[in-house]
């Protein structure tokens, strides 16, 4: 992969950082030191990983916690690996019951509650690839909650922004309490400089360490839990925690001029990214600021999510095998259907053609596409009494349509948004990548990996990109960075296009790629508190 690491067209001004030895990229510079205390001590690409990870449950519970699914991409000893941690819903939940008084899924409380798998990915994860033990993995991210730390710039906006949110909404509602106990003070919001500590997350975490996380699912915190969740009329059983572990499956990936981009299958959106790129592949880009690159972009990104959330659920649930929905002849079709005019994104039948990330490498040559996340924000807003687990919120994408394929069902996963990435060429590791935040991940995927291989950006300028995302229909949104002329180009071809007021809904984004000679190259996002550690 070639580039020009001095070419900054994008406004950041940031340059690409190198090292050699080991790298972490994630959205907090304390999470990033984390990680790379953990490669100093002798741990590899998956030690950091877990560190960085664990980190960033406390040092960014706004938008990920222990009470998380997750999702990685692991490359191995020259061998690529995928996991899948996502929860499933618990066994006593009940569409039909649900479907009386909602006509969609609720957005907090327990109704959209799942296993959270997390804790299970930490372990299984360690056990498998790591050099080092749990405990010692975890260390950084405990001392973090007992001793606390201070509060950055986003992290102060998205407590602010919750805390106004949950007393608005929850001030009066009992089982929410604990929430506000362990994320505000005396409901009022931590801001920028502030410190904070998170003893019962301290806690949580030595649990976690010392049982290789079966305090989670067989011990204390699983009974407070099941507990909790009964005298509030959630819907968790002992069975739905104690069966729960993770799987371990095959990436599936997209030749893409070239390269392969990976993703992790469904129940996961990855998919929704190969297939706007299955699409793209059969067209020639000579430049990446025009009116035709963008089009064929926002159609192809429509027409993926159109079939994406119309078919992606629960693998085991699926009406066809999902490689059909990348498979060559499909994208070749797809391709042929867009026009120039914009289009409203239609689902078509594969069959009749044939929200925090993190990334790491280490001097051997090992390197980890990590993502884990609440879904919105804090999540469910339900948080363990006593323990500090903030419980995620994915089973919201569930649908109550009984003939919906992402149909709420005991024990099924949902469809599910966090996505990690990673590129491959000729068998041999380039790095990896991802964007978080909800839908925009999928698009944030096709935009980077578009900007490295059609455009030669080096890894900042690829994640400074201004950026676009598709709403609904024929809206979009674009940053305040895109140009005018550019704009009114996509409006005359029927393009909805909204100027956007901030950056916060377009994704935060990592990347690392290594060299031929085994330097690292990363880029870390400039939209939000990124850094990159390194040695």
């Amino acid at each position: 992969m070639s580039f020009d690491p001095n070419f900054q067209p994008y406004h950041s001004n940031r340059y690409c950082l190198t090292a050699r030895n080991g790298m972490v990229a994630t959205g907090s510079a304390l999470a990033s030191a984390a990680g790379l205390e953990v490669l100093k001590k002798g741990g590899n690409a998956v030690d950091a990983a877990v560190a960085t990870a664990a980190a960033l449950s406390v040092v960014e519970p706004t938008a990920n916690g222990i009470g998380s699914d997750a999702f990685a991409i692991i490359w191995m000893k020259d061998h690529l690996y995928g996991l899948n941690s996502s929860g499933y819903a618990p066994a006593k939940i009940n569409r039909e019951i649900i479907a009386k008084t909602h006509e969609k899924m609720p957005l907090y409380g327990w109704t959209p509650v799942t296993v959270p798998g997390t804790p299970k990915a930490w372990a299984a994860l360690i056990e498998r690839f790591g050099n080092l033990s749990l405990a010692e993995v975890l260390a950084p991210a405990i001392k973090y909650a007992k001793d606390g730390y201070p509060i950055s710039p986003l992290l102060g906006k998205m407590f602010e922004r919750a805390t106004a949110r949950f007393n608005q909404e929850f001030a009066d509602k009992p089982e929410f309490d604990e929430w506000f106990k362990t994320f505000t003070k005396d409901r009022e919001a931590y801001h920028f400089g502030e410190m904070i500590t998170l003893p019962n997350h301290a806690k949580t975490l030595e649990l976690i360490a010392n049982t290789n996380a079966d305090a989670f699912y067989k011990g204390e915190i699983a009974e407070q839990l099941i507990k909790q969740s009964d005298r509030d009329h959630g819907y968790f059983t002992k069975e739905d925690l104690e069966k729960y572990d993770v799987k371990w499956v095959e990436p599936i990936g997209v030749n893409y001029r070239g390269y392969k981009v990976w993703e992790i299958p469904p129940n996961g959106q990855g998919i929704v990214a190969l297939m706007a790129l299955n699409i793209l592949k059969e067209f020639n880009f000579d430049q990446k600021e025009c009116v035709d690159t963008y089009h064929k972009q926002f159609e192809a990104m429509k027409m993926a999510f159109a079939d994406g959330m119309h078919y992606v659920t629960d693998a085991d649930e699926m009406a066809f095998d999902y490689h059909e929905l990348i498979k060559s002849e499909y994208g070749a079709l797809r391709a042929q259907q867009i026009t120039e005019l914009a289009q409203q994104p239609i689902v078509d039948n594969p069959l009749k053609s044939g929200t925090v990330y993190l990334c790491t490498a280490d001097q051997d040559g090992n390197m980890v596409s990590y993502i884990q996340s609440n879904y919105m924000g804090f999540g469910s807003g339900i948080v363990v009494e006593g323990y500090g687990v903030a419980l995620q919120n994915r089973g919201a994408d569930f649908s109550l349509d009984p003939k919906h394929y992402n149909c709420l069902a005991p024990g099924k996963r949902t469809y599910h948004t966090i996505i990690p990435g990673f590129i491959t060429k000729n068998d041999k590791a380039i790095g990896p990548f991802g964007v978080m935040g909800g839908y925009m991940q999928p698009q944030g995927h096709v935009q980077v990996a578009m900007n490295m291989i059609d455009f030669n950006l080096n890894p900042q300028m690829a994640l400074d990109a201004p950026r676009w995302q598709w709403v609904k229909d024929k809206k979009f949104v674009v940053e305040k960075s895109f140009k005018n002329e550019i704009i009114q180009q996509l409006i005359d071809k029927g393009h909805d296009i909204e100027i956007a007021t901030s950056s916060l809904s377009f994704g935060r984004g990592q990347m690392i790629v290594r060299l031929a000679n085994g330097v690292l190259v990363g880029g870390t996002e400039s939209r939000t508190d990124s850094n990159i550690a390194c040695y």
